[in-house]
């Protein structure tokens, strides 16, 4: 197994699952209020109740749980190989708001906006 601790596994899968705009990790918008994103603490969501609303959305296509990211071929086919073990959308279709984009600047994190179809 990877050295990173593993994300939190949904608690329902029902509407109020939310994916993370930048890294696509998969939660109830209750537990990114909680605990904030495993692989995007710079967010600061559990600070903040709007950043979890800037910066992640229900509207997302497919789920897949990754358990060792390093060694999942699909893990790394969808850019998520770097990423903590969770369950992760195989797309999102909105884009972080500027204001997140830059903080990612800052932090020097990479940020890939989704592609248009």
């Amino acid at each position: 197994m990877g050295s990173a601790p593993p994300a939190q596994i949904p608690t329902s899968f029902g509407h109020e699952l939310r994916a993370c705009l930048r890294c696509r990790l998969v939660k109830t918008y209750d537990q990114f209020r909680e605990s904030g994103c495993e692989n995007c603490p710079f967010f600061k969501m559990e600070d903040d109740q709007e950043r979890v609303v800037d910066c992640t959305t229900p509207n997302f296509n497919g789920i897949i749980s990754v358990m060792d990211p390093t060694r999942s071929w699909a893990a790394r086919w969808l850019r998520i190989g770097k990423f903590v073990p969770g369950v992760y959308t195989l797309a999102v279709s909105e884009a972080l708001p500027e204001e997140m984009q830059a903080l990612c600047e800052d932090k020097h994190v990479q940020y890939m906006p989704p592609k248009r179809l």
